[in-house]
């Protein structure tokens, strides 16, 4: 499954980067299966304060398992947050002084199921404890997790969790196959050649996609070509929206505006200066650091 080397999904901040939130590449082995490991990297102390920061999620094509590490409580907290497919907005504030540390492990969606105990047909825009669908990698990750002093202790120790938890009899050819399709196509292809692909019915490919991914086919190959699209819009200096019209089959500007805005929950131009809010303010703290 090198499905990685093609697709790289990206969330409403892809530029953003501090100490509270940073992305970490996993081992070659754990490539196919995971996006990235986030979050702080070393515990941080967080001072009582009162002011809410909003942010929004947008939807990545992703599932998260998340662990909050209160060391001034002694107590941690988790959630395993399933794929997503509409914008959700979340607010912080810190109601006391603490010492935190936050680690997370985003797998991409059709490869969660895979050191899953469970399958991923309730996993759609939902929040559950950890252990519900991974009893065994949450005992073994909070077992480790309060003698952590950097992240980059720690992930080797998760890598080792994650291969050992590793379930290759719950691998699927038809679903890979599938989802092989919607990349190459850029989420072009229509539901009923992916079908004839995997030589079988929408409605067997439909149920096989509820228990491995949580959405349906028509809805995964949706959000993956919304992924590809907003790539282009964030990373592109100079996005023509006509050729975009083109490139991933919508009808006209007006369709690909509204589709975009679906998952976005913003407009293009909106989108675009929200990803970039706060990028200056951080190179400007990156270069007074150095």
């Amino acid at each position: 499954m090198d499905f990685y080397k093609k697709y790289n999904p990206i969330t409403a901040t892809p530029f953003a980067g501090n100490d509270s939130y940073m992305e970490f590449a996993p081992c070659d082995a754990l490539k196919p299966f995971i996006r990235c490991f986030w979050g702080t990297h070393r515990p941080l102390f967080q001072k009582k304060t009162q002011i809410q920061t909003t942010g929004i999620v947008t939807p990545d094509t992703c599932m998260d398992i998340m662990f909050d590490v209160y060391f001034t409580g002694n107590r941690i907290s988790n959630s395993f947050c399933g794929i997503n497919d509409r914008t959700f907005s979340v607010t912080n504030h810190n109601d006391t002084d603490q010492s935190i540390f936050l680690f997370a492990i985003r797998f991409y969606a059709w490869s969660v199921v895979l050191f899953s105990e469970e399958s991923m047909s309730t996993a759609r825009n939902v929040h559950f404890d950890t252990g519900f669908h991974f009893s065994k990698i949450k005992k073994k990750m909070e077992a480790i997790l309060f003698d952590v002093s950097s992240v980059y202790e720690l992930i080797p120790q998760v890598e080792k969790i994650l291969l050992e938890s590793y379930n290759s009899k719950r691998e699927n050819a038809q679903v890979f196959q599938a989802v092989a399709g919607m990349l190459e196509s850029r989420g072009k292809q229509s539901v009923s050649i992916i079908t004839a692909k995997t030589y079988m019915s929408e409605w067997q490919l439909e149920r096989l996609f509820r228990e491995y991914v949580g959405v349906t086919p028509k809805k995964l190959a949706a959000m993956i070509r919304y992924q590809y699209l907003w790539n282009d819009i964030a990373f592109q200096k100079h996005f023509d929206i006509r050729d975009a019209v083109y490139q991933y089959g919508y009808s006209d500007q007006a369709h690909l505006c509204h589709e975009f805005k679906k998952y976005h929950s913003m407009n293009i131009a909106d989108a675009k200066k929200y990803a970039f809010l706060n990028v200056g303010k951080l190179q400007a703290a990156n270069d007074d650091l150095q």
